[in-house]
């Protein structure tokens, strides 16, 4: 993907004096006061400003929070905590503009907050006439916010359009790239692996993904369904029978291009969904009717660990086992440890969707693979093969002239 990008702009010194209105992703976590309790998004999002603050430009930014209703503005939809915050981070005052779509009062060398522009009338339908007014604020609009990516909104793609130049922060330049490179432009063996509670949520990734990996791992309910389709019995575990011709199908996309996938042989299963409850290790055959597949066993683990180790790229969403529960925990953990390991080997590793990003967390190697995606939603839509409209409008104004 070719996209103007703000650290070309930066280089360039076009932004001095100029006006520039930054889409970030703010909707950070918070107590019920309202005080941010996670300010991961905010700490991501500071690079695009300091950036363009250095290069003189009047920095405008602009995010939503929660999903309130257009036209009204609650306390609790406000970004006032998220602009102290910021002010903290930034070490200077970044004052919340509550009014804003009538103009902006900024100085070069000066940064804004905007109040929550999901408030605005129109911006979800992505009204042309507000992506205007937006456009009219600013000489430069820069879309930071990869995790809002996948939605066709005023702030994310009308803007885009309307504006004089429409560039990409380093944040979801970042992650363009390393999408491209994961599964667009991937290093084989490519491996992907999917994992989560129901095939119907991922059924259109598995479909895609199998048309292009050499290995597909699916993990938790995916994979108990697919242990379905392979004729094994999995006692109460979480599966949708009614899907087993769907993953047949992936089966066969993958059987026809020499892929493969494979599946668990044994088991951590329980009779109850509780850490404390009695466990026991077994083949997949040997479940008995009353018991759950809740993790990989120890001979999947290694077996995996050899495929992961194989691989030159993979791309990771969805744990494989319940790892918020410690008799259940070994087989993501093992995982984790197999992707660092092929991560330091010189394999391109990405990895996506909250649950996974806690298990890489938890287990000590978020820095130890190539790249974490904190794009949720536009993650999976990527993976999907869906184009995001909000990518897709700064591809369309790459090649357009810088006129300020």
């Amino acid at each position: 993907m070719r996209v103007k990008t703000l650290e070309e702009l930066a280089g360039s010194g076009v932004l001095k004096g100029r006006r520039v209105l930054i889409r970030s992703d703010l909707n950070a976590p918070h107590d019920e006061a309202g005080n941010v309790t996670d300010d991961t998004r905010l700490r991501a999002s500071l690079p695009a400003y300091r950036m363009a603050l250095e290069a003189g430009a009047a920095v405008m930014v602009m995010s939503h929070r929660g999903r309130p209703t257009e036209g009204s503005l609650r306390p609790e939809d406000s970004l006032e905590h998220v602009a102290a915050r910021l002010s903290e981070l930034l070490g200077r005052r970044v004052p919340l503009v509550r009014d804003w779509l009538g103009g902006v009062e900024v100085k070069p060398g000066e940064i804004v907050l905007l109040e929550n522009c999901r408030c605005n009338k129109g911006e979800k339908k992505n009204d042309p006439e507000l992506a205007r007014r937006y456009a009219s604020l600013c000489d430069v609009y820069v879309n930071d916010a990869f995790g809002t990516a996948h939605r066709a909104q005023a702030s994310t793609e009308g803007v885009a359009r309307a504006a004089k130049v429409a560039c990409a922060g380093p944040l979801l330049a970042r992650e363009i790239d390393a999408l491209t490179r994961a599964v667009e432009e991937a290093r084989h063996p490519l491996m992907a692996i999917v994992a989560g509670s129901k095939v119907s949520t991922k059924l259109t990734i598995l479909n895609h993904l199998a048309g292009r990996v050499d290995r597909l791992v699916v993990g938790g309910g995916i994979a108990n369904t697919f242990l379905l389709a392979r004729g094994a019995s999995i006692g109460r575990s979480l599966a949708e029978p009614d899907l087993v011709p769907e993953c047949l199908k992936v089966l066969e996309t993958l059987k026809s291009k020499g892929a493969e996938m494979p599946l668990p042989v044994d088991v951590v299963v329980s009779k109850s969904f509780s850490p404390e409850g009695p466990y026991r290790t077994c083949a997949v055959g040997e479940v008995a009717d009353d018991e759950m597949i809740l993790d990989i066993g120890p001979e999947s683990r290694r077996a995996l660990d050899r495929e992961v180790r194989a691989a030159r790229t993979i791309v990771w969403n969805g744990p494989v086992g319940v790892f918020e529960m410690e008799p259940f925990a070994g087989g993501t953990k093992a995982l984790a440890e197999s992707v660092a390991a092929a991560t330091a080997q010189g394999a391109f590793s990405i990895v996506g969707g909250g649950d996974t990003i806690s298990a890489v967390r938890s287990f000590g190697v978020a820095d130890k693979v190539s790249y974490i995606s904190t794009g949720g939603g536009a993650f999976l839509e990527f993976l999907e093969g869906k184009t995001l409209p909000a990518v897709a409008a700064l591809e369309a104004r790459a090649d357009d002239p810088v006129s300020l």
